[in-house]
């Protein structure tokens, strides 16, 4: 199964984004699914992390920020992001946790006035 993100954009610092992370198959059977992010000139780290049963993980640095959840149904993955502050500007990626080596392309996010 192929992981795919999308949704990112320009938003000012305080806005809220919606990012979306598609499938090429069933999630159901995906443990543990997470979202990443990689911002210039640093390394990619986790942000959030959700398991099949639908308990989520966050990062100290999103926490209260972020929300994760995934719909088994629409083999969908999902990641609410508010009160978004300039240092959250990256490019996201969502993939299993552990990580598979497939990353695709990811969806910038940009924050900034």
């Amino acid at each position: 199964v192929q992981l795919q993100a999308s949704g990112g954009g320009l938003v000012q610092p305080g806005g809220t984004l919606r990012l979306s992370c598609a499938a090429s198959g069933s999630i159901s059977r995906i443990n543990v699914m997470g979202w990443y992010r990689q911002a210039p000139g640093k390394q990619r780290e986790w942000v959030a992390l959700i398991t099949s049963g639908g308990s989520p993980n966050y990062a100290g640095s999103v926490k209260g920020r972020f929300t994760i959840s995934r719909d088994n149904v629409k083999n969908t993955m999902y990641l609410q992001m508010n009160s978004l502050k300039p240092e959250d500007t990256a490019v996201y990626y969502c993939n299993t946790y552990p990580a598979t080596a497939y990353w695709g392309p990811g969806t910038l996010v940009t924050v900034s006035s």
